[in-house]
């Protein structure tokens, strides 16, 4: 799927991608569906002028709703055209567009074109408090968590506990559902492929 801003719209309920490749700019993968992107490429693009990349914009209103964006086994990296000028365009792994906004980054390679903040607001004004930003063992030049965002609402997950909340299994409860379509996936944190014909 190839675009400039908003490439994917993850609207809404239960949704899958594996195998994938993204491209964008500004906010590329955004909505408010319970997502899950496995084995994907995520690429950022050269944006316009005065422009940064965001690969998510996840769009949560209601601390009870159980949507989010999840990205597993994912290779976030720079396109051809943004190598070359990444100094001048930032990129971010996402963005809050809504109140209680929740991304999990976990098990996926990082470029060196993700800022070392990682996130960032949606504008000055946007509270911060009630935000899930987590990245749990991410690896490659832009995985470093030393310097993200200080904000309480960011997560540098240790614990494997919690990052299987938000799997495929936990988070989108995938055997009850994608047994069916005959797509592959990985229902937990270890690489046990479910294959499905």
């Amino acid at each position: 799927i190839e675009a400039y801003q908003d490439t994917l719209y993850a609207h809404s309920l239960r949704q899958f991608y594996r195998d994938c490749s993204i491209w964008g700019t500004v906010d590329f993968i955004f909505g408010n569906a319970a997502v899950v992107l496995q084995n994907c490429e995520l690429v950022a693009r050269r944006p316009m002028e005065r422009q940064k990349n965001m690969v998510t914009a996840q769009g949560r209103t209601d601390p009870n709703q159980n949507t989010g964006t999840v990205i597993q086994h994912c290779d976030i990296v720079p396109s051809p055209d943004l190598i070359p000028v990444q100094p001048q365009f930032p990129s971010f792994l996402g963005r809050p567009w809504k109140l209680f906004s929740r991304t999990v980054v976990m098990q996926s390679f990082i470029g060196d074109h993700i800022d070392p903040k990682g996130w960032l607001k949606w504008d000055e004004e946007s509270p911060l408090d009630f935000l899930y930003y987590g990245e749990y063992q991410n690896y490659g030049p832009g995985a470093d968590t030393s310097q993200r965002v200080n904000w309480t609402s960011y997560h540098d997950i240790t614990d494997p506990e919690v990052a299987r909340q938000f799997t495929v299994g936990e988070f989108i409860q995938g055997q009850e559902w994608l047994d069916d379509t005959g797509v592959e996936y990985e229902a937990s944190l270890e690489t046990t492929l479910r294959e499905n014909m």
